[in-house]
């Protein structure tokens, strides 16, 4: 059977923001850019196009009155005339050049709406009123006020400057203005209305977070839309339920040991008052192997208790506790890298870690723990490493040493062993911490615990 292909992922995936707040400002930009876009067309169609093709045939009206006028001018006075005439009405500066022509090669215009739409108006004018196809140039980039117009006629060129505003709207620019302003403000509104919206469901996932790690939530209530309050309302009812369970197991453990205890005293002392004998040693070694899985019993049940989580010296606690489990045929290498402070409850804490070690000087001649500080995924992780050099644990077998009750029989002896929970109790520790614990090969050989506590 061929293997099934994977799924490429939409190539737009990686670029897209990955908070709440990031997607529904995207959802909210991108239809409100679509509308500008929209509406820009649409007003460079109608409005920016109508009003530039009516001040162009406005301009193209004036030279071409001023034409018929020149040609009725008898007189250089009256041509003066004209000139001043047109100056004071239409705003055109006029100058004829007399015995020049325009350039061999015909003006065309380029991709300004306004160079077409004052060639095409011109063009008008001149074929309308004076039934002339006159050759003509415009420039409207080499002067900065002006825009340059030149109308070849008989035997002379007709220099015409008109004026950039009587070419321009400021119309056009409040549009635009008026656009892009309001859409500034609806997105800044925009803004602030969703991050209101998306603040409870910050502070829900910061609640599951720190409810995860053991911490107790105080003062979390249900906040924001209705979706977000029935999933806020759901977890402080689950919240609820764990606590109700974990206090109903802690009542019933507190039973459990009463009674199993009782007994297992008052046969500890009938044995002890029966005398030394070859039966009464093989049954106190029984008592005492079912007291020590008891009390291994209750410590995987117990779980965290009801300790509360507080800031702790990480570095000082672990040079306490490894001072507490070193000796002389077994020592421990410690190595702290920075001093370490973090939330935790310090003495299931301190159960875990003892648990590890003692573990590891179990089957193990030399211990090195090593502690630091870690960045991953741009959080910060306190790391705890213990190392041993015994013969480690077989890969396919790593997982299942976590889980309760599970002891390798092959490659770790029965009888230096316990009842399978120590592993697990820390585990289930580090786990209501919210952190990890893997197993792994050490580099020097052996077995490597690895401990990873979010801060």
């Amino acid at each position: 059977m061929l293997p099934k292909k994977k799924k490429r992922p939409f190539f737009l995936k990686r670029y897209l923001p990955k908070s709440l707040l990031g997607r529904s400002l995207i959802i909210i930009i991108t239809p409100l850019l679509l509308v500008q876009a929209i509406s820009v067309w649409v007003f460079y169609d109608r409005h920016y196009e109508t009003v530039t093709k009516r001040l162009a045939q406005g301009i193209a009206g004036d030279i071409a009155t001023s034409i018929l006028l020149l040609q009725e001018a008898e007189t250089p006075f009256d041509k003066a005339n004209i000139f001043q005439l047109m100056q004071k009405t239409a705003g055109l500066s006029l100058t004829l050049h007399q015995g020049i022509e325009l350039p061999p090669v015909n003006w065309e215009p380029g991709w300004s709406v306004l160079e077409r739409r004052l060639d095409q108006a011109i063009h008008d004018q001149l074929l309308k009123n004076l039934n002339e196809n006159y050759r003509y140039d415009i420039d409207t980039t080499s002067l900065v006020d002006q825009v340059k117009i030149q109308i070849e006629l008989e035997n002379a060129v007709l220099l015409v400057l008109v004026p950039s505003k009587r070419l321009f709207t400021s119309t056009t620019y409040l549009v635009i203005l008026w656009m892009v302003g309001s859409s500034v403000i609806t997105f800044g509104v925009a803004v602030i209305f969703m991050r209101n919206q998306v603040r409870p469901i910050q502070r829900l996932a910061r609640a599951a977070e720190s409810f995860g790690k053991g911490r107790d939530v105080k003062g979390f209530k249900p906040e924001g839309a209705t979706e977000v309050r029935q999933a806020s309302g759901a977890f402080i009812r689950m919240r609820s339920r764990i606590k109700r369970q974990v206090e109903h197991r802690m009542a019933m453990l507190a039973g459990v040991s009463h009674d199993l205890r009782t007994p297992l005293t008052r046969m500890k002392l009938q044995l002890a008052m029966s005398g030394q004998s070859e039966e009464t040693k093989d049954l106190q070694t029984d008592v005492a192997e079912m007291e020590k899985m008891i009390e291994g019993y209750l410590a995987f049940a117990r779980g965290e208790g009801h300790e509360q989580t507080a800031s702790c010296n990480v570095s000082a606690l672990m040079k306490t506790l490894m001072q507490q489990l070193s000796f002389n045929n077994n020592p421990i290498d410690l190595h702290i890298e920075q001093e370490i402070n973090i939330q935790l409850r310090q003495e299931n804490f301190k159960r875990a870690i003892s648990n590890l070690v003692t573990n590891a000087q179990r089957y193990g001649s030399h211990v090195m723990v090593c502690v630091r500080k870690k960045s991953k995924d741009a959080d910060e992780l306190l790391e705890i490493t213990i190392d041993d050099d015994g013969p480690g644990i077989p890969e396919e077998h790593r997982k299942d040493v976590l889980k309760p009750f599970f002891r390798l029989e092959q490659s770790r002896n029965q009888a230096t062993g316990g009842v399978g929970l120590g592993l697990s109790i820390a585990n289930d520790i580090i786990s209501n911490h919210g952190g990890d614990l893997s197993l792994e090969d050490a580099p020097g050989g052996g077995l490597r615990a690895r401990i990873s506590l979010p801060f």
